[in-house]
């Protein structure tokens, strides 16, 4: 199958997300009963809704988006160039607004496809989520409703390990230190994003972690398409 994907036919991403709020009393009050049935689920008997509440960011309805990072393989001057933008800040709805009018350009040719690693699990359905939250029109690549499997042009790199295993879970950083790729996480992991935001306010170091994913995420495509990986001199960030 990856033999007929073109690596300049992919636009690959990868989200960051954190709690609505930077802390649990500042949730209103109706979100706070939702929280607490939903994290009824997986809390400990001595955990409360609030000893829990970092963990709301991996929910579309407890959580948001802070940076969307994207990026694109193309040729020029015989090698291979990586070109990476950010859609980063602290209002989500503009950063939706901007990443979709982007979406809507990048996929006119229905021969397009998105890729991230973990992301049909994950970031497709949370930016489509917070998207209809704001009203904001979803991009058709992303409005899956109602469409046949190989009309749905979402590619995933976790997927693909999967090999059909449905119950195995590969992390990124596993995959890139297996397969010798440069890894992402040598600054912040995932677990420090919402520190990093409420607390430092720095979104531009999120958003230079997040460009990092997805750059590890299209040298494993590569890898497993058996293609080489693009030299770290060729990665321009827009």
């Amino acid at each position: 199958m990856l033999d007929n994907v073109k690596v300049d036919d992919i636009m690959f991403l990868d989200i960051e997300t954190v709690p609505q709020e930077a802390t649990f009393d500042n949730v209103n009050t109706d979100m706070q009963l939702l929280w607490e049935k939903k994290s009824a689920y997986f809390r400990q008997e001595d955990e409360s809704p609030a000893d829990v509440y970092g963990r709301a960011g991996i929910y579309a309805e407890f959580g948001k988006i802070v940076c969307i990072s994207v990026g694109v393989i193309s040729a020029r001057g015989g090698k291979r160039i990586f070109r990476v933008k950010s859609f980063a800040g602290d209002n989500e709805k503009v950063l939706l607004e901007d990443f979709g009018q982007m979406l809507n350009h990048f996929a006119r040719d229905v021969h397009k496809n998105i890729c991230g690693h973990n992301a049909k699990e994950f970031d497709f359905p949370y930016i489509a989520r917070r998207m209809l939250i704001h009203g904001v029109k979803l991009p058709p690549i992303l409005d899956v409703a109602g469409k046949k499997p190989w009309e749905v042009k979402f590619l995933d790199t976790m997927d693909m390990w999967k090999f059909g295993d449905y119950k195995h879970y590969t992390s990124l950083n596993l995959l890139t230190t297996i397969f010798n790729i440069p890894s992402p996480k040598d600054d912040i992991d995932g677990s420090q994003v919402a520190a990093v935001f409420y607390e430092e306010n720095d979104v531009e170091r999120i958003a230079h972690y997040c460009e990092k994913d997805v750059l590890a995420t299209a040298q494993l495509f590569l890898r497993l398409k058996g293609e080489a990986l693009i030299n770290e001199d060729d990665v321009e960030h827009a």
